[in-house]
């Protein structure tokens, strides 16, 4: 499946690491408690929007871009601070080798924030093994944040990158982005090392030995990908 020119887009929460043991701890609270403030809303009235966006776009971001008039810089900052996540990441140690030998051009694909994803990134130390970080904020299409799974950013990705899209490989945990991205062309690898445990949103209760048509492989280890055909 490798060779120098593919394109390998790696998302980050679950993928490169166990978000399930730090950053998901979080990451509801602090969107809860933003909806809260920012929308004057109630407790569960924020908890409810949170979920409802997230199952509707992909994204509690969009769904609060496309209602409320949320600015995507201010959300970010707001819900990603985290204090003392570096002492409760939870990677693998054999990662950073892993992704020294793969061969082509290795870009992190993150909905979340992309200084979030730089934070995570050098407290695993895998930061300088990538050619581009690129998280949220950055996935626009005509000055509209347009994340995973949008169809249109995953081929407009490949074009900016010079590619076709059957060169990119996108390796998630996550199954909507897969399918979004299988129908544009691109190649797909479902990470499962750490859904069964800790599946977060649209993962949570997933059947882990099914493999959809859309997914080219299934990987536990990111030693597999250089064995994958």
């Amino acid at each position: 499946m490798a060779d120098r020119r593919t394109v390998w887009l790696f998302d980050l929460d679950n993928t490169l690491h166990n978000a399930g043991a730090s950053a998901f701890r979080y990451f509801d609270g602090a969107m809860n408690r933003y909806i809260e403030e920012q929308l004057q809303v109630s407790p569960d009235e924020a908890d409810r929007l949170r979920a409802d966006y997230w199952h509707r776009y992909g994204s509690t971001l969009l769904g609060l871009i496309r209602h409320h008039g949320v600015r995507p810089s201010h959300f970010v900052r707001h819900t990603h601070a985290f204090p003392g996540l570096e002492r409760e990441l939870v990677g693998h140690p054999h990662d950073l080798a892993a992704l020294r030998r793969l061969t082509g051009r290795k870009i992190v694909l993150t909905n979340a924030g992309r200084d979030y994803a730089l934070r995570v990134l050098k407290a695993l130390r895998l930061d300088g093994l990538f050619d581009e970080v690129i998280g949220i904020e950055q996935m626009r299409l005509f000055g509209q944040i347009r994340p995973k799974p949008d169809a249109r950013m995953f081929k407009a990705l490949a074009a900016r990158l010079g590619v076709h899209p059957s060169r990119c490989v996108l390796v998630e945990d996550t199954l909507l982005h897969q399918r979004s991205a299988r129908s544009v062309g691109m190649r797909t690898v479902w990470m499962q090392r750490w859904v069964k445990h800790h599946a977060h949103g649209p993962e949570v209760g997933v059947y882990l030995h099914r493999r959809p048509p859309y997914v080219c492989a299934r990987i536990k280890t990111l030693q597999q990908l250089r064995r994958l055909p």
